[in-house]
């Protein structure tokens, strides 16, 4: 029996980066493709001009795939955006992201981190707890698209002072 090599599938290299105005079409682009109620160009604009957010990126060679969107209120980090396109999904992108989020977050002194989720949203759900978040309570009819609840996820911060 002759078996011929097969090759490896190609393996991406993920590269999570400050985001660019350069980037905000591609973005927004992304945005529109998952998200019923897309953020608009201008919003990002606004969110990667503030001086107190976070914005990042996850690229691989040809496009970029993912991105993360936070910003300080008051004393919490509200997680406001996070989003993978959905051909890469399941290859551990929002988790690299949210990691980055978290070693820029953790330097500065802050209560915790919030966030709301579609409630019908498990992956995600399930993704923010593994990373520590606990519903907190519910915003009812929070996304104007079709009324549904948003789950508020907290999680306290780890550092030494707040």
């Amino acid at each position: 029996m002759n078996l011929q090599a097969v090759p490896d599938a190609p393996r991406h290299e993920w590269v999570i980066r400050p985001m660019q105005f350069t980037d905000l079409e591609a973005v927004a682009a992304l945005e529109a493709r998952t998200f019923t109620l897309p953020w608009s160009l201008a919003i990002f604009h606004g969110q990667l001009a503030r001086e107190s957010g976070i914005c990042l990126v996850c690229e691989d060679a040809r496009a970029i795939v993912g991105y993360l969107i936070a910003d300080m209120f008051v004393d919490v980090w509200h997680l406001m955006n996070l989003c993978v396109a959905e051909e890469v999904r399941r290859q551990h992108i929002a988790s690299r992201l949210l990691e980055a989020y978290f070693a820029v977050t953790e330097r500065r002194g802050h209560r915790g981190h919030t966030l709301e989720v579609r409630a019908s949203n498990g992956p995600a759900i399930e993704l923010y707890r593994s990373f520590g978040f606990v519903s907190t309570g519910v915003r009812p009819g929070y996304y104007s698209d079709d009324r549904e609840d948003a789950v508020i996820m907290w999680k306290d911060w780890e550092g030494d002072t707040a």
